[in-house]
């Protein structure tokens, strides 16, 4: 294990550095003999003898992958509508590396932590890779919409989730909606309106500001 320039960490068999949490898709083979779709954070280890490691929340389809097959394909991409579609849709695929792929790596998966929050169970899972390929290498770019995707990704999933305040995640997604619509590209900005059909929130917060209007009037 070494580190990059940018604090990434150059991981045996990973074809990415990895630093802090890196947000990636991962397949994982179902009963149906399909590929389930999803996101997937991977937390960087904090030592040379560490694995990579990921988190799910519950009773997922990508839990239920991993109990049973213990196994996955984790694929990193640029393409801001496969985050989406991994993280808000049920998504199925035929192949296991998707089109959008620009590396991916095989791994075996073993869980090593579990916890309760609320009514959820959050299991640790350690990630061992094996075969990995790069597709696509880019000259790497900063763009504030695609951030802002990924990250109303996050407070789309956590709606009517217990233990989150549903008025303060309309308020995320309102102004993570202004930045795609200021600083995405077209793939964002259609990221972004796939986000509006998933979850209803934007409908979902209008009504809101209609009822706080209905209540200052009626005080």
């Amino acid at each position: 294990m070494s580190e990059r320039d940018d604090g990434a960490l150059t991981l045996p068999g990973w074809p990415v550095g990895l630093r802090g949490v890196t947000e990636s898709v991962v397949t994982t083979l179902g009963p149906n003999d399909r590929w389930n779709v999803a996101a997937l954070g991977l937390h960087a280890p904090d030592g040379p003898s560490d694995p990579v490691t990921a988190r799910t929340y519950g009773r997922t389809r990508t839990w239920r992958n991993f109990e049973a097959r213990g196994e996955g394909v984790v694929q990193f991409t640029s393409d801001p509508r496969t985050f989406v579609d991994a993280a808000l849709t049920v998504r199925e695929v035929d192949d296991p590396v998707l089109p959008t792929a620009d590396a991916w790596v095989e791994v075996t998966v073993e869980a090593v932590d579990s916890e309760r929050e609320g009514d959820t169970t959050i299991r640790t899972w350690a990630l061992d890779p094996a075969e990995h390929a790069v597709v696509s290498e880019r000259v790497p770019t900063v763009n504030r919409g695609f951030g802002a995707v990924v990250d109303a990704t996050v407070a789309a999933s956590r709606l009517d989730v217990p233990g989150f305040e549903t008025a303060e995640l309309l308020d995320r997604l309102r102004y993570f909606g202004e930045v795609v619509e200021r600083c995405g590209g077209p793939a964002e900005r259609e990221a972004f309106a796939r986000i509006d059909e998933a979850t209803g929130w934007r409908e979902r917060a209008s009504d809101g500001r209609t009822a706080e209007r209905d209540g200052d009037e009626t005080t």
